[in-house]
């Protein structure tokens, strides 16, 4: 699967977003092997962070200055946000700019396959927890809610842009059905 997701990725081009009045922001896709499948690691922001408070989100935040590129900011952002380090992350490809609605946000996802078992440390003030959801789980359309564009996973509410990105991914998955 790993070597599939890399192919598919790598064989696209990816559709990018530009416009002035928007913030450029990254984030990190982090999948990863346990017990016998692929599994997506999430985030759930804190109450403290300004924008986005609660919700279920990939790790990732808003480019710097002081950052390179894209992908720089979603490595920076995955370290200081979960303690991952960029010497435990395999870029495997990028998805298409995704943009959020109300806080005015263009994303680059970056798709990573990360070690499993893993020591995340978690940024209390800007994540308030981590969990993951099988990549089986979120490939059956059955546990996608069509009606409010979401995804739900052990009381976890996956959506907006977030539902977005994942949902692309997915497509890209399907679309190629084992090719």
């Amino acid at each position: 699967m790993k070597e599939r997701i890399e192919r598919i990725l790598r064989n696209r081009e990816k559709k990018k977003i530009t416009a002035e009045n928007l913030k450029a922001s990254a984030v990190l896709i982090p999948i990863f092997y346990d017990k016998g499948q692929y599994h997506m690691l999430f985030t759930e922001r804190s109450d403290a962070v300004v924008f986005h408070k609660g919700q279920v989100c990939f790790p990732g935040g808003t480019q710097e200055p002081s950052d390179s590129s894209l992908l720089q900011t979603a490595l920076r952002e995955a370290e200081e946000e979960i303690g991952l380090e960029v010497k435990d992350i395999e870029i495997l490809g990028e998805l298409d700019d995704s943009m959020t609605f109300v806080s005015d946000y263009i994303i680059s996802p970056f798709v990573a396959f990360i070690p499993y078992p893993h020591s995340l440390r978690t940024n209390g003030r800007e994540v308030k927890g981590t969990f993951s959801v099988p990549l089986s789980f979120l490939m059956n359309e059955a546990n996608f809610q069509t009606d409010s564009y979401a995804y739900e996973y052990e009381g976890h509410i996956i959506w907006g842009a977030t539902a977005r990105i994942l949902r692309q991914f997915i497509d890209l998955l399907t679309s190629e059905s084992g090719a």
